[in-house]
């Protein structure tokens, strides 16, 4: 009978850039794949099924913001880089992460699961139109939804690192 691997896996922090891109209106997804690749917004447009969000959300800045959104899944697109996980294993996959970097620097990160069919489904759109406006010289635009406020909505997108979250370290115990 063998034994479960207990050591523990050495963190693996977030990436603090993306590769650079090659051009304007370019992305790269990277991380835990086995296949890199660099995007355009036209790419997105040939190569995957367009989704409509009609969003409202709160931007702390500027006050409630209306707009309509099209363009394909997050979790369709970045199934083509071939994350390092086999996807018919779902506690594999949900320890997956994707951080999210935008043009002017903000960033943020989603769950594998919250994109997967499996889990939370949610409909993430990587916008290809922001109310009937090709963002093509502006980039590419993460979107999602369900989200109340506007924190997670990442303008000109430039990079989605994938890849596992991986705990360092025992558990502290309880004093």
């Amino acid at each position: 009978m063998s034994r479960p691997n207990t050591a523990p896996h050495p963190p693996h922090p977030l990436p603090t850039a993306a590769p650079a891109a090659a051009r304007a209106g370019t992305f790269a997804l990277w991380g835990d794949v086995a296949h890199p690749v660099t995007l355009t917004v036209a790419d997105l447009r040939q190569g995957w099924e367009e989704h409509r969000a009609e969003v409202v959300f709160d931007c702390a800045t500027a006050g409630p913001q209306r707009h309509v959104f099209a363009g394909p899944l997050l979790r369709d697109v970045v199934t083509v880089a071939r994350p390092r996980f086999d996807p018919a294993r779902r506690k594999e996959r949900s320890r997956f992460l994707l951080a999210v970097r935008g043009g002017d620097g903000h960033h943020t990160v989603l769950s594998w699961a919250e994109i997967d069919a499996d889990f939370g489904d949610a409909p993430v759109l990587l916008a290809t139109r922001m109310d009937d406006q090709d963002l093509d010289a502006a980039g590419t635009q993460l979107v999602v939804p369900s989200d109340r406020c506007g924190a997670r909505y990442v303008s000109a997108v430039t990079g989605i690192w994938i890849g596992a979250h991986r705990l360092a370290g025992a558990v502290p115990s309880e004093a």
